[in-house]
């Protein structure tokens, strides 16, 4: 697996984590926000499905097909 979708899933993933233990901030009465939550987990959405992991391992696909014969 590409090692710079991991390397990003990663950054994104601490990304997150500053946004979540609070990014925004006041000045006077505005508030202002330093990242979006939600552009994060889309991106972190999308590099996982494109294959990314956290530990580098590739991931294992679930079969969801079989294959059916019938018989008189």
């Amino acid at each position: 697996m590409n090692t710079l979708q991991n390397e990003r899933l990663k950054q994104y993933y601490e990304a997150e984590k500053a946004v979540l233990s609070g990014q925004s901030y006041t000045i006077g009465n505005r508030t202002l926000t330093r990242a979006n939550l939600a552009t994060i987990r889309n991106a972190i959405d999308d590099l996982i499905a494109g294959g990314a992991t956290i530990d580098g391992t590739p991931q294992t696909k679930v079969r969801r097909s079989a294959r059916v014969v019938f018989r008189d």
